[in-house]
């Protein structure tokens, strides 16, 4: 056979025992396809190194027999219309065929890389690599387990880091105008996103793998090149890059982010959460914004000033899991990042608040991260005051209390791999703050860890050590119920557990603490140290100011203090003892509360005098009213699906100065009942939330069981504002319901509309100021509605002392539509 005219190189030699054609039908064939590429339309030239496979041809037939690579192979094809197909397949044979038929078709059939597939050009023109990732199937990736080896994790690393390779490549010689630009970047965007997922949710190896395929990126310019689409007009391609960019963000993309285009990540993020007909959009922009508060103070204080946290904040009123998520660990994050002046600000956006709800959700993810960013913050004493007053710290203990770390750990894919070493650092000094509930989080958390990595760091050893020694009792704000025990373990808490058998010894309870003088201290506890005195004194002083005092306090004395100033509750209870309650109080003199109530500070007791004074002339119905019903709001809420509206309720209202009571399962089992109802009666507003069946329980509960029916008849006996809050709910039948709870059915209320929450707050703060009529005059107070409607939920925006509110549409999964969740009929007197 004659080597003229073919288009790749002969070799004659001798002819083997694998024949392909006749010797007489293979002639033809060559002379039918010299004749085609002739006329031609096309010349088909083959490169014959492919750094693959070598070819060798004989004399009456020739072979492919290939040197490198791996077994993945592609075939492809070349018509003499110049039509060019490509068709991946895999072959088991290690050779590769050369056929060329009587119709002039060239066919190759070869073992090539990835990277050759998606940069290989054709008769001048780009040969993308779109239709390949759009194609591109993750099996392997899908067959990795906590059993794989070493090997097939690289192999899988290495093949998806030259595909991140070679597209980035490609779309950077695009964008210089070199080759032409891919068409659907968009869509490949989206499944490079897909493979990362898909990396990260590998079992014991996701990290790794996760970690490998970001490092990638980086270094091939793809952060680079996301950053850039980001300030893309294409809102499509801006879109699938940010959510990549989210994927991948981890400690040294981070890094190169903060350094290169710190700016542009957070306005894009920032743009993400505005879009309010987009969960996907929400989760993209606040996982973004997450991952950012992971850096440092510097790039914390940025982040903040660039709107970042801002941001996070809107989309706490957020009903979806995943951006919730989000918010909580973004808050986290902040808390152990973001150093002192940081926490500062924080506290000016009142994020102690925002925590409330997410630490009060039903997903526990969410819940955990509030929790944690609420006791990293009260662990700073600049800002303790402001974090208790939120109430969300109380939502810690139960959360420790009812968890387990290790099982938690295994709960869900953002604990698989654990935090960072620097991470972990920063929660250290929580193990030493002065707070239990902060101490017990941080020691929860560093357990997890231990459970995870099954390390024997000495941070974890750190939290161990801490869990072997003697664990501290829950000390309850009611001081003046304190056992001996119980002033013990707050005498160590605050740092004098050199002292704590002295009280014990002289048999201190919370009662004698609580009156303590400073003789007392020098000459029977011994604190002869003039100074030391001084700090014990301080810290008693702030115990007072915190301390509950329903036990004894009837009257709501307390809250008459704390209407003069923060400062006055320390005279509380030496007053209380001194027999001064609502009617005494008119005819107390200068000297009684000099001598009586052992007030030396002058200045003070001129300031108490004058708010008596001020009672006695009628000057101040309000301190007259605080003295009769001391607490603004009390939220009823059916638990198994009205917990994150009450909780939304609590935040908006106490954002307006608003007093707000909500029950968090704090309150001890004896006592719970007298308390809860106790809270009603002070309560001058009764926000009664509805969710879809709340009140089936109420039907036929004829011996009163129900806890949300015994709120309700102690909110109708007490004379509470009764205001309910419609969500998605249906009004039973009156007849259906219990007579004493009946008279319910003739309030107005505001319907809640998710998507427009300020709104509905200011219609709720003009039924609470009197500017609304809250009592109906129809029964069910309806004007002919629906059955279930309540008066219209959208408020005018004129309210009181206020400038009219611009209201932003937010995106809910569920406004305007019945909740999936239900109330099962269980008899009892629980909520759920």
């Amino acid at each position: 056979m004659s080597g003229q005219g073919a288009p790749w190189p002969v070799r004659r030699g001798t002819y083997r025992n694998t024949i392909w054609w006749d010797r007489g039908r293979s002639k033809t064939k060559r002379h039918r396809e010299q004749r085609s590429l002739k006329a031609g339309e096309i010349t088909q030239q083959e490169s014959q190194n492919v750094s693959a496979s070598s070819m060798k041809l004989h004399t009456e037939t020739f072979t492919a027999e290939k040197k490198a690579m791996a077994a993945q192979q592609q075939r492809q094809t070349v018509t003499s219309t110049g039509i060019f197909n490509h068709e991946k397949h895999v072959a088991a044979s290690s050779q590769s065929n050369i056929t060329i038929t009587a119709k002039g078709v060239c066919t190759k059939s070869s073992t090539i890389s990835a990277a050759a597939q998606m940069s290989q050009l054709m008769n001048g023109a780009l040969k993308s690599s779109e239709d390949e990732l759009l194609n591109q199937g993750f099996e392997d990736l899908e067959r990795l387990s906590a059993n794989s080896n070493t090997q097939e994790v690289e192999r899988a690393i290495h093949k998806y880091s030259m595909c991140l390779d070679s597209f980035i490549k490609s779309l950077r010689r695009s964008g210089n105008g070199t080759e032409p630009r891919p068409t659907k970047v968009p869509q490949v965007l989206n499944r490079i996103n897909e493979m990362m997922r898909k990396a990260w949710a590998v079992p014991t190896h996701g990290h790794t793998l996760g970690y490998s395929l970001c490092n990638a990126l980086r270094k091939c310019g793809g952060l680079d090149l996301l950053m850039t689409n980001c300030l893309h007009e294409d809102g499509e391609l801006q879109f699938s890059s940010a959510r990549l960019l989210e994927q991948c963000l981890t400690t040294e993309n981070r890094a190169h982010v903060v350094e290169n285009g710190l700016d542009t990540v957070v306005k894009v993020a920032c743009i993400c959460t505005k879009n309010a007909n987009s969960v996907d959009h929400s989760r993209t922009g606040t996982g973004i914004l997450e991952h950012l508060f992971k850096h440092s103070e510097g790039t914390c204080s940025d982040v903040i000033r660039l709107g970042g946290l801002d941001a996070v904040l809107f989309e706490c009123r957020k009903n979806d899991v995943e951006t919730l998520r989000h918010c909580a660990g973004a808050l986290a994050n902040l808390s152990l990042y973001g150093g002192a002046e940081n926490q500062e600000a924080m506290i000016k956006r009142k994020v102690p608040m925002w925590l409330f709800p997410l630490a009060f959700h039903n997903d526990d993810n969410i819940k955990y991260y509030a929790c944690l960013a609420i006791a990293v913050l009260v662990a700073n004493k600049e800002i303790e005051a402001a974090v208790l007053k939120s109430g969300t710290l109380d939502l810690v203990e139960p959360f420790v209390t009812t968890h387990n770390p290790s099982d938690f750990a295994k709960s869900n894919l953002a604990h698989a791999h654990g935090q960072s070493k620097n991470w972990l650092q920063r929660l250290v000094p929580v193990l030493s703050s002065k707070r239990e509930e902060a101490r017990n989080l941080a020691a929860f958390h560093f357990c997890m860890e231990a459970g995870i990595k099954n390390s024997k760091a000495k941070l974890t050893y750190s939290a161990l050590r801490l869990m072997g020694e003697e664990v501290p009792h829950k000390l309850s704000q009611q001081v003046p119920l304190w056992s001996t025990e119980d002033v013990r373990e707050w005498v160590k808490q605050i740092g004098f557990a050199e002292y704590a058998s002295n009280f014990v010894e002289s048999r201190v309870d919370g009662d004698l603490l609580l009156q303590l003088t400073e003789a007392n201290l020098r000459d029977d506890i011994g604190i002869t140290n003039g100074i030391r005195r001084r700090r014990f004194t301080r810290e008693l002083q702030n115990l007072k100011k915190m301390a509950d005092y329903s036990s004894r306090d009837t009257g709501n004395l307390n809250s008459f203090l704390q209407n003069i100033g923060a400062e006055f509750p320390i005279y509380t209870y030496s007053m209380l003892n001194a027999g001064v309650d609502k009617d005494s109080i008119r005819n107390l003199t200068d000297d009684q509360l000099l001598n009586e109530c052992g007030i030396s500070n002058s200045i003070h007791r001129l300031r108490i005098f004058e708010s008596i004074k001020n009672l006695e002339n009628g000057l101040s119905n309000s301190c007259e009213q605080n003295l009769d019903k001391s607490l603004d709001v009390f939220v009823s809420y059916r638990r198994s699906n009205g917990s994150q509206l009450a909780s939304l309720l609590k935040v908006h209202l106490h954002l307006r100065t608003f007093s707000v009571f909500i029950d968090v399962e704090r309150l001890e089992a004896g006592k719970f009942d007298n308390n809860l109802l106790q809270s009603i009666r002070q309560a001058r507003h009764f926000l009664l939330v509805l969710t879809p069946n709340a009140l089936d329980r109420c039907i036929g509960d004829v011996e009163c069981k129900d806890w949300v029916h015994r709120e309700i008849v102690a909110a109708l006996q007490s004379n509470c504002n009764i205001i309910p809050i419609i969500d998605n709910f249906q009004w039973p039948e009156p007849e259906e319901l219990p007579e004493d709870m009946r008279a319910v059915c003739h309030f107005n209320g505001v319907r809640w509309i998710h998507d427009y929450q300020d709104a509905c707050v200011d219609k709720l703060e003009r039924f609470m100021r009197g500017e609304l009529n809250v009592r109906s005059d129809g029964f069910l107070g309806r004007v002919p509605m629906n059955k279930g409607d309540a008066t219209p939920g959208t408020p005018s925006g004129n309210t009181l002392g206020r400038q009219p509110p611009s209201y932003q549409r937010m995106h809910s999964n569920e406004s305007g539509k019945g909740s999936d969740k239900d109330v099962n009929g269980n008899s009892g007197g629980g909520r759920d």
